[in-house]
Formats: structure tokens, C-alpha cells, sequence
């Protein structure tokens, strides 16, 4: 087919109702959308964006999610591109300030800064806000990565650089990318889902040289001895799985750790 065949396999209606072919069939050509036959829509894009009477449903279509999704992506990247080194540390937001665990998470974030480390935490309250509100007090980098959720408050007082997001795989990639490693204090599912998402990201080869702490052997080993006993015994993971984490009870044991990927170049 020659180009002016081409040109004329398709006439342009420019109010955007339907577009004639020879062959007798009708599209209609949306950006780089092609619509045919009963899945043409009327008008126009530009004659959508300009209609300000036209319904709002459109702010919950997938098309609209997914600009906010990049927006989300934008956003954290500006925010942390230059944080500079950086510990993520995890643990349940139900820990009572004041306890045992909350002091345990405030010396881990100074520890961390002391070291050389910002901060990361997902910026609420209990075991996060111990570690921001550590790393606040010894006048480094406390970045509270918030979620929207529908029981959560926002973000603790002790964060001074935040960022809000509403997707959960956005908040992921941020943990995942500016940190150098994870501490993993004792927490529910939310920790629990940080946690194993990392671990599947190392056992995948899809990061690298990324220690991984969970701090209480209490809480942790029963954890352990399931993976070992059960899912390393029935071979539903390999053994040397078992050395994508360390547990341990010391705060400058748990710092030497997670940053040794570091200081080892």
C-alpha cells in the first residue's frame, strides 16, 4: 500500500464521532488507543479535558491511578535521591512508648546516626517513632515514610524529612532502595510483610550486599526454627536461605551488622 493509500485508509472527523474506511469499518484513533465498532466513544480528548460540565468519575478510572502511581514514584525519589546513606528500621506501631522495645528502637536510631546513617522508618508511631525520635536526638536524618490508612494517624513528630503515599508498593521500592539494610524490631503483619519482602528481594538476586537484623531472639527464633525445621527441611527453600538474616540482642551488635555491607565497601 502506498503512503496515500494510507492517508486515505482512514478520514479524520475532527469532532472525534467516527472515523470512515473504505473497507466499510470505523475506528477511532485516541492518542495511541485504537478504538473499533461498538467501543468507539464520543468527542474528543481534548474536548474531555476542556469540558468542565462532564462527570468526575473519571478521577477513579485505572488510567488516572496510574499518573498518581508515577506522581507517588516522582515524589519519593525527590525527596530521598540525596539522603545519602540510610538504615531502614521496621517495628510495630502498637509498641508503648516507654517500654522496654520503644527505648531498644530510640538508642538503635542514635547508634544508626552516630554511625554515619540516616534513618528510615514508616514514620508512625510505637517502635517507628522510638527509632525517628533516636535519630531526631542525636541531630541526624529521620525520614518517616507514611502510608494512608484508615486507623493511622500521620506521621510522628520526630521525622524531619516525610513523605505520604498511598500505595503500598510505592512506600516498598523507597524502603528498599535508599536504604543500605533493614533492622527489624518486633512487629505484626505490616513488619512481617517488609521483612519477607526483603528477604524474597535477596534470595531473587534482585538486590544485593543487603544485611538484614531482626533484633529480640525472644520474639524472633521461634520464627527461625520454622523456616529451618520446616520450610529449609521439606525443601521449600534452600539452606543457605538461613544466612539472609541475623538475629541478635545487642543494639551495637545489630549496628555492626547491618552496616558491615558498607564499611566493607
Amino acid at each position: 500500500m502506498s503512503s496515500t493509500e494510507r492517508n486515505e485508509a482512514v478520514e479524520v472527523d475532527l469532532e472525534g464521532r467516527e472515523y470512515g474506511r473504505p473497507d466499510g469499518r470505523s475506528e477511532q484513533v485516541l492518542g495511541p488507543v485504537v478504538r473499533r465498532r461498538d467501543q468507539m466513544v464520543p468527542g474528543t480528548t481534548d474536548q474531555r479535558l476542556l469540558d468542565t460540565r462532564g462527570p468526575s468519575d473519571w478521577v477513579h478510572s485505572d488510567p488516572w491511578r496510574v499518573l498518581r502511581i508515577q506522581s507517588e514514584f516522582v515524589e519519593g525519589f525527590g525527596a530521598l535521591a540525596e539522603l545519602g546513606p540510610a538504615i531502614s528500621v521496621f517495628g510495630s506501631a502498637r509498641t508503648p512508648a516507654g517500654s522496654p522495645e520503644y527505648e531498644t528502637g530510640r538508642r538503635i536510631g542514635a547508634a544508626l546516626v552516630d554511625a554515619g546513617y540516616a534513618v528510615i522508618t514508616g514514620g508512625g508511631p510505637g517502635a517507628m517513632e522510638a527509632a525517628n525520635r533516636g535519630a531526631s536526638e542525636a541531630d541526624g536524618v529521620s525520614v518517616g515514610l507514611g502510608i494512608e490508612l484508615p486507623f493511622e494517624q500521620g506521621l510522628n513528630e520526630y521525622v524531619n524529612i516525610g513523605v505520604n503515599f498511598r500505595y503500598f508498593f510505592v512506600r516498598k521500592t523507597m524502603f528498599v532502595k535508599y536504604a543500605h539494610g533493614f533492622v527489624v524490631l518486633p512487629g505484626g503483619f505490616g513488619t512481617l510483610d517488609e521483612l519477607f519482602e526483603a528477604l524474597t528481594l535477596l534470595q531473587t538476586g534482585k538486590v544485593t550486599r543487603f544485611p538484614i537484623v531482626l533484633f529480640g531472639s525472644a520474639y524472633w527464633s521461634g520464627l527461625a526454627d520454622w523456616l529451618r525445621e520446616t520450610m529449609i527441611a521439606q525443601g521449600k527453600a534452600s539452606p543457605h536461605d538461613e544466612q539472609l538474616f541475623s538475629i541478635t540482642d545487642d543494639v551495637d551488635e545489630a549496628i555492626a551488622l547491618v552496616t558491615r555491607v558498607t564499611a566493607e565497601g
